[in-house]
This record gives C-alpha cells, sequence and structure tokens, in this order.
C-alpha cells in the first residue's frame, strides 16, 4: 500500500457507545484547516505528523469482534482523501462494517471535488458543516450544532438510531488517563480530561 493511503491519525478509540449507532470504533483525523470557534478538539487542527496509519493496520490492530461500524472524523477526514477512501472501501468490503463520516465540508462543496465525492460510495451516513457555537443543538441528536445535516446515503439508519444515551462519554484508560468522547464536556471532569469529541467541530 502506497504512502499516499497512509493516514496521519490523532486517535483511536476501540469502543464507543456515543458516537454514533451501536458499538463502534472512532478514528480522529489529525488536521484541520476550518479552525471552527469553539471546537471541543483543537488538538486535531495541526498538520503535524502524529503517528501514521495504513487502513489495513487501523482495522486489523483495533478493531473489536463486536463492533458494528466505524465512525470518523477529526481533524478533518476529507483533507486525507485517499487513505479516507481506502479506509471507508476496507471498512465496508472486507469487514462488513457500517460507516458514519462527520466533516465541516457542506454536502454541496463535497461534490465540487471529484476526490472527496467518491468517498461517499462507502459511506452510510455523513454528517455535514462546520460547527456553530451559536446553535447548540440542544438534543441528544449526535451532531454538535442544529446547522448540520445528516445525508443518509445507504438505507442502513434513520435519524432516530443518531440520538444517543447521553451527550459525553468517559473512558478512563488502563493507564489512568480520563477520555472525554461525543458532543460536550463535563464542566466537573475539563481540567482532567484529554479531549476526544467526534471531530474536532464537537459533532
Amino acid at each position: 500500500m502506497s504512502n499516499e493511503t497512509h493516514i496521519n491519525i490523532h486517535s483511536i478509540i476501540p469502543l464507543s457507545k456515543i458516537n454514533g449507532p451501536g458499538k463502534r470504533m472512532v478514528i480522529f483525523f489529525q488536521g484541520c484547516n476550518k479552525r471552527c470557534h469553539g471546537c471541543f478538539n483543537p488538538a486535531t487542527h495541526s498538520f503535524d505528523t502524529v503517528t501514521l496509519h495504513s487502513p489495513e493496520d487501523i482495522l486489523k490492530k483495533s478493531l473489536l469482534n463486536d463492533i458494528e461500524g466505524i465512525t470518523v472524523s477529526g481533524g478533518e477526514p476529507f483533507l486525507q482523501h485517499n487513505g479516507l477512501f481506502e479506509l471507508l472501501k476496507m471498512a465496508k468490503n472486507k469487514y462488513n462494517l457500517t460507516t458514519v463520516v462527520y466533516t465541516g465540508f457542506t454536502y454541496e462543496e463535497l461534490k465540487e471535488n471529484a476526490y472527496y465525492f467518491q468517498c461517499l460510495d462507502f459511506i452510510d451516513v455523513l454528517v455535514d458543516g462546520r460547527y456553530d457555537e451559536t446553535k447548540k443543538e440542544p438534543t441528544l441528536l449526535a451532531r454538535g450544532s442544529t446547522n448540520q445535516r445528516f445525508y443518509f446515503i445507504s438505507n442502513r439508519y434513520t435519524e432516530k438510531d443518531f440520538y444517543m444515551p447521553g451527550k459525553t462519554e468517559i473512558i478512563i484508560g488502563k493507564n489512568g488517563v480520563i477520555k472525554a468522547t461525543g458532543f460536550g464536556k463535563p464542566p466537573h471532569l475539563a481540567p482532567h480530561t484529554k479531549d476526544f469529541g467526534v471531530g474536532a467541530r464537537e459533532k
């Protein structure tokens, strides 16, 4: 596999129950040029290399047996479109996983770029649009702000599948590090957590 399909990865959560339907592996791409005000995960903005992984390595090393699908966010996944395409294709074709992708681009912007748009062939659900701090999602729907739109590209899911059991999921690692992921951050844990929100747009 060529280096063009290796992905600069910020972090991977092997199991989450709040970043989309069912049990999901969450993959955060590194690098974002949107710089949304109030971003939940600004550590993903830099384009410096964090860790490079091939799509095959990501799925082979981090995928648990009972995972329903992958949720991809960032950072901005489409800025690494070659790796994104191969990751989604392999997840669907080889591992029979469902795929959910969060992006700061709008659907219309993706259509203008053939390399970006081809990724939709392997996406079940796309959630588009920049995070708007003035339009925070008031419900448990899995998005950061109400301007962000759901595109159900396949018939696998509907909007009701994206109402989560909570806004935030707390993960305590074996090393004692506390991580917060989801669509908000519990204020009382803020000084003690590392941010792993769905994307750098507080989705």
